[in-house]
């Protein structure tokens, strides 16, 4: 037994759930100490009318474990009892990813356990599912994608059964009627009873921290694109943290979604997306990139490539023009920002 669903950030604001085929719905409520997606409550009230099951996360920005734990149950506090609790372990915008990883999910789970009762789930990638084997009576919700092709739900999606897990994500690019967009789609790994057993708390006399102060609406709306705005973000001009979350404003969901798909997806579907100009060229590709720009550009340099040797008198467009190809294209190919810069001697692909 088996059960369909999505979850949702602040990317898919508006989004009717009430139309939306899916057996449970996970929403993001809160991040770091000072974030509440401005779309949460709307969401989870119209999922919860809709019948179905139901979930909320937390985005670690690795701080305070108290403090970001605290954080979150003062805003889902009205959730106990109804929804799963669930903790999203990423590298973006987390400055404790990789250093500390069991001992940060492992403190945030314990003290959500010691506050509610509940036992929460942890989000995370399959690459570091490893690390959290002994990480004790709770579940994971792992990511692992076979590739970003358009899907509908799928009953045995990609190396299913490889590992143990609760909910499996198996994709950021599922399409179901109701929705005119992208959707994370996942599946659990059990009924609705099942579902509802991670909802229920073993303690009494639960005490939730008061509710802060409402945060502000962000109001900032940096103009650019969302390539613009993620190479700023990795050359450090919007800060990191609560700073980076302010400074990008209504755009930070925009920007933090198309970064943690970099870190995510394949190398190979990377790859693809360069070729489609999607990362841009040079140095933009280089800072978006990352530390997945050796990898994935290896992949695009490999294959069936062809080069030429750039002679005394050669242009990019001529170049272009003798492979029956156009100069737009072996810019993109070779990470060329300004098409009239060639030297001679330079080894160019050109197809």
């Amino acid at each position: 037994m088996a059960l369909n669903g999505i979850d949702i950030s602040s990317w898919q604001s508006g989004i009717n759930l009430a139309v939306v085929p899916c057996d449970f719905v996970v929403i993001k409520a809160t991040e770091g100490t000072n974030y509440v997606n401005p779309d949460y409550e709307r969401a989870y009230n119209q999922a919860k009318a809709s019948g179905k099951c139901l979930g909320v996360y937390h985005y670690a920005n690795g701080g305070n474990i108290q403090a970001e734990a605290d954080y979150f149950l003062s805003n889902v506090g009205n959730c106990l009892g109804e929804a799963i609790l669930i903790l999203d372990w990423e590298g973006y915008n987390n400055a404790s990813f990789g250093s500390c990883d069991y001992a940060w999910c492992k403190g945030w789970l314990d003290y959500v356990y010691e506050k509610t009762g509940v036992h929460p789930i942890l989000y995370c990638s399959q690459s570091i599912a490893y690390k959290f084997d002994n990480i004790g009576n709770y579940g994971l919700w792992i990511a692992q994608y076979a590739d970003n092709n358009p899907t509908g739900y799928q009953d045995a999606p990609w190396n299913e059964g490889e590992y143990t897990c609760a909910i499996r994500q198996y994709t950021s690019c599922g399409r179901l009627s109701g929705y005119d967009g992208n959707l994370d789609l996942d599946k659990f790994y059990g009924g609705v009873e099942d579902w509802h057993k991670y909802t229920i708390s073993d303690k009494t006399n639960v005490v939730v921290p008061e509710q802060p102060e409402a945060p502000k609406p962000a109001t900032t709306t940096p103009e650019g694109s969302t390539l613009d705005l993620a190479y700023k973000t990795m050359l450090g001009e919007f800060g990191n943290g609560e700073d980076r979350i302010r400074n990008l404003g209504t755009r930070y969901e925009e920007v933090q979604n198309f970064i943690n798909h970099i870190w995510i997806t394949s190398t190979s579907n990377l790859a693809q997306e360069v070729l489609s100009g999607r990362y841009g060229n040079g140095d933009v590709r280089k800072a978006v990139l990352g530390s997945r720009y050796n990898d994935v550009q290896d992949q695009v340099n490999a294959g069936n490539a062809q080069y030429y040797t750039v002679q005394s008198g050669d242009t990019l467009s001529g170049i272009a023009a003798k492979y029956g190809t156009s100069y737009q294209k072996v810019a993109q190919l070779n990470g060329i920002s300004n098409p009239n810069v060639i030297y001679v001697g330079q080894r160019l692909r050109v197809k």
